[in-house]
């Protein structure tokens, strides 16, 4: 396989599903599952009677400002909906587990509320965070390995504990694809040792992409309010993409990585993954800060904002001046056409759209990237091991493990990632020296030039391909148009937003920008979402078996 199409489609995708047939995967799904019972729907669309369906973070405070709820309340309801859809009814299989002390933290925050105290937007809202981000409490942190199985962290990520100074209550960890698909040149993206497949909640044989797979799948069924998840190059953009969400991945150093199982130094950050850009961008600001403990975070100084709302302009595209992938124009993807809709409802809202080259220019980087991946997962991942307190404490006892539980660890897929990552030398290598260069500056000149050059205020194009078919047994498979890459090697701000559907499969429409320019992106971000509309929620549609 190529490495920039297992980037592409692994990665940043997500598969596998022990349950369904292995050998059939349909555009014509036959029913819709009801999430509370299982049975087929009589309309065929998306079950609607869930009380907390599609609710924002606005809508919610404004059910506990007024009494109608409380944050208990909202907790109850949505550990009861995990219950029906992730583990029951459709068996979604997106949340690891839930925290235990969720009730108790949502009690903690409504006696605050009762006593005039309000930390802010995310005071008493539930939030479902991905299995490799670390929180100090009873929830495991694992990467979905079961060589990690058992691991509780003994510090909350610095990314946790901002989020609980908000208010915000840590309703749980998700599924992801295990080790944040970085194993296996044939992974199948959804599915960890730890936890099995996550299905798509569009249609259930279809990958819901990854690697936060989990994070996607359940933002996306109503499982939580909001989400977060992690991305090296498309682990969140390609999974929000494929579940119809929102997704933003920020430039790198906005989030702290800290407490964060690590692939990449330089491409790894944190980022959220909800139902609308305005939510976005109230956990976006959140979360945003310099961490004495990350390095990566120094350059942020002065350059974040506590509220990035301010930015949401429904007019905010008029004067704008877009550059659109030329190369995602033509060819055979089902999204064509939906990216060329875009590009005429960007138009029609006042923004003019040219042109551009892009991914000439970075899709000759990806062998770079790939070693700088590499070199750099084996460095993070001994030194997140040495001090994580887990049975294992080097990448070379997490390859032993794996080898020695073959039959559960590695049922479907190998560990040859992780084998070729351990045999490298340093970060002194002069090879990963200049794959970096090469990759991460290389990318970085290629999106400025083409930015300053057309006057550019962002980029557009297809987040990537519609989800295919779930396969344990050949991995992650297929091509098709995706724009994660240039912004993951230069660690620039990615946001995607719905764009539409193709036979019932959500797509994405990309925006990119220069680094720190999450604001401006929001902007046209939301301003896109406030015109077109089209996010819709999943329907849980049975797979054609014929």
């Amino acid at each position: 396989m190529n490495r920039r199409i297992f980037l592409r489609n692994g990665s940043l995708a997500g598969l596998a599903l022990s349950t369904l047939s292995l050998g059939a995967c349909s555009t014509t799904p036959e029913k819709t599952t009801n999430p509370a019972d299982g049975d087929a729907a009589a309309d065929g669309g998306p079950d609607t009677s869930f009380e907390l369906h599609e609710a924002t973070v606005a809508e919610l405070q404004e059910k506990m400002k007024s009494g109608q709820l409380t944050a208990r309340r909202i907790t109850e309801l949505y550990l009861q909906r995990i219950e029906q859809v992730d583990k029951a009814g459709p068996r979604l299989n997106s949340v690891l587990e839930t925290n235990p002390d969720a009730l108790k933290l949502a009690d903690q925050l409504d006696e605050e509320r009762k006593n005039g105290k309000l930390r802010g937007p995310l005071h008493g809202i539930p939030v479902l965070i991905k299995d490799n981000i670390d929180t100090a409490d009873q929830q495991q942190t694992t990467a979905g390995s079961l060589a990690l199985a058992g691991h509780k962290a003994q510090q909350d990520a610095f990314i946790v504990r901002k989020l609980r100074e908000a208010g915000a209550v840590v309703l749980g960890k998700t599924n992801l694809s295990e080790w944040a698909n970085f194993r296996s040149t044939r992974s199948t993206s959804g599915w960890s040792s730890r936890g099995g497949q996550t299905k798509n909640p569009y249609i259930l044989d279809r990958t819901p992409s990854g690697s936060s797979s989990g994070s996607g799948a359940a933002a996306a069924a109503n499982l939580c309010a909001l989400a977060i998840g992690t991305e090296t190059d498309g682990s969140i953009v390609s999974p929000a993409s494929c579940c119809g969400l929102v997704g933003f991945k920020p430039t790198v150093g906005l989030w702290s990585r800290t407490g964060i199982i690590p692939i990449s130094a330089t491409q790894d950050t944190a980022g959220p993954m909800t139902r609308s850009v305005r939510d976005a961008a109230i956990l976006l600001g959140a979360l945003a800060g310099e961490d004495a403990a990350d390095a990566g975070t120094r350059e942020s100084s002065g350059k974040t904002q506590p509220d990035y709302t301010k930015f949401l302009d429904p007019n905010g595209l008029k004067g704008k001046r877009l550059g659109v992938e030329k190369g995602h124009l033509t060819g055979a993807s089902d999204a064509i056409p939906l990216l060329k809709q875009a590009v005429e409802l960007l138009k029609a809202q006042g923004a003019t759209v040219v042109e551009v080259e892009v991914e000439k220019q970075t899709d000759p980087l990806g062998e770079a990237e790939y070693d700088v991946l590499l070199y750099e997962f084996k460095d993070g991942v001994n030194k997140y091991l040495a001090t994580a307190g887990a049975g294992v404490k080097t990448l070379t006892d997490v390859i032993r493990f794996n080898t020695d539980n073959k039959a559960k660890a590695m049922p479907f897929f190998q560990q040859e990632i992780l084998e070729t990552s351990n045999k490298l030398e340093g970060l002194q290598s002069p090879k990963y020296q200049s794959a970096l260069r090469k990759s991460h500056q290389g990318a970085r000149t290629a999106l400025d030039t083409v930015l300053r050059e057309n006057k550019l205020d962002g980029l557009v194009a297809i987040t990537n391909a519609p989800a295919r078919c779930i396969d344990l047994i050949n991995g992650d498979s297929g091509g098709g148009p995706g724009f994660s890459s240039p912004a993951a090697m230069a660690g620039y701000p990615h946001i995607t937003v719905p764009m539409g559907q193709v036979h019932g499969l959500p797509v994405g429409l990309s925006f990119v920008g220069g680094a720190y320019q999450e604001g401006p992106l929001l902007t046209l971000a939301y301003a896109y979402e406030q015109a077109s509309k089209k996010r819709s929620a999943p329907g849980f549609k049975a797979p054609f078996l014929g």
